[in-house]
């Protein structure tokens, strides 16, 4: 199925290095971005769906790196169900589990917490929930974890590590080890950095987390309580590791990686996610928030801000969305400046610290939200047609 979008007002890339481009056309071929470029790209005609952006922002879905799912769309955290297809609402088109920690009588045993992940792993796999691409099924490390266990999950399909603290293994030597094990299965991991979240958690310094070397720094602005500021300065400079920040936490913190790493022109390693739901609550748009308030407050473009929650986190955990470019899956968002807003667009808003409104959000080309139930109205709205 061949699909067309056309008069783009602002086009961002996800591309931390060139977050804009001047194109005003993309082509989508089951489900993938095809071409992107100018109208010229409209001559062949054949297009079973014709788009018109209506001079509107379009931008890559939004990845939120950091979620606490238990299955499909439900959670007991705040008792909600619905809040992952309500984030579809707020442009979010992929969600990543940091770890299920608030299943039920979560199994703490090695046999049972190899068989959360591999249970949330195929439930997220066989039926996205809400229409988003979750990826669940984190492990969560435990005490006697052996090798041959990541291996196994591996072969299972599992590929995520939760937060390190979440679980029994609090020593960063001993995490480092399992991390060490994950990597050569080709898992990614992540770790609480920060202070204590939920019972059962641990504090973790900035040394913990060079100990134990994950692939990505869990809410450096805190999940909620955030480390020292010099402690955060430890994991900017000390380091080249993946920094999250999240809209349950600490906003000066993150207000002060945000600015740190657009100084050190290293905004590639910077990500975004929600840590939701938590006991902060949900928040459907949290990560437009999250947004809005580096692009409006930390010194980073919309643009730029847009990328790290798109582009940056694709990059860091390997997957093949978060640009509109050639051959990437086709989750788009269309968004401009809400009625009322002092910015004269999608990006404008966001650096006047107002959240965009949405009108469509696509999903491997097919449309998955239409009018957002909860961004303000655009100003523009997309409009999907048949072909005359």
């Amino acid at each position: 199925m061949k699909i067309a979008v056309k008069n783009i007002g602002t086009l961002v890339t996800g591309d931390i290095a060139r977050p804009l481009s001047d194109a005003t056309t993309i082509l989508i071929e089951d489900g993938k971005i095809a071409q992107v470029g100018g109208e010229a790209l409209l001559a062949g005609g054949g297009f079973a769906q014709t788009i018109d952006a209506a001079g509107a922002t379009v931008a890559p879905g939004l990845i939120d790196s950091h979620v606490h799912p238990v299955l499909g769309d439900f959670s007991p955290r705040q008792s909600i169900l619905g809040y992952i297809g309500s984030s579809l609402h707020g442009g979010v088109t992929t969600m990543i589990s940091a770890g299920e920690p608030h299943t039920p009588g979560r199994p703490k045993d090695v046999a049972g917490t190899k068989a959360l992940a591999v249970l949330a792993h195929k439930s997220a796999a066989n039926a996205r929930p809400g229409g988003v691409k979750l990826h669940g099924g984190a492990l969560i490390l435990e005490k006697g974890l052996k090798e041959e266990d990541f291996a196994e999950l591996a072969a299972t399909g599992v590929w995520l590590v939760g937060e390190v603290g979440l679980g029994s293994v609090k020593d960063p030597l001993e995490a480092a080890e399992m991390l060490g094990w994950a990597r050569k299965y080709g898992m990614k991991s992540c770790m609480h950095t920060g202070g204590t979240s939920i019972p059962g958690s641990s504090t973790v310094p900035a040394a913990d987390v060079i100990a134990a070397g994950p692939d990505v720094v869990s809410h450096i602005n805190g999940g909620p309580t955030a480390v020292p500021i010099e402690e955060a300065d430890k994991l900017i400079d000390g380091t080249d590791l993946t920094l999250e920040i999240v809209q349950c936490g600490n906003n000066k913190v993150m207000l002060h990686v945000a600015s740190r790493l657009k100084e050190k022109g290293a905004l590639g390693r910077l990500i975004v996610g929600n840590d939701s739901p938590s006991g902060t609550g949900i928040i459907p748009l949290g990560v437009l928030r999250t947004l809005a308030t580096v692009a409006s407050l930390g010194g980073v473009s919309a643009a730029e801000a847009i990328c790290c929650a798109t582009g940056n986190t694709a990059r860091a955990y390997g997957l093949p969305v978060g640009f509109i470019k050639e051959g990437c899956e086709a989750d788009l968002v269309f968004m401009d400046t809400p009625l009322g807003s002092v910015g004269a667009d999608a990006l404008g808003a966001l650096e006047a610290g107002d959240l965009p409104g949405i009108s469509m959000v696509l999903v491997d080309g097919k449309q998955a939200a239409g009018v957002s139930r909860n961004t303000p109205p655009a100003l523009r709205k997309a409009a999907l047609a048949e072909p005359a």
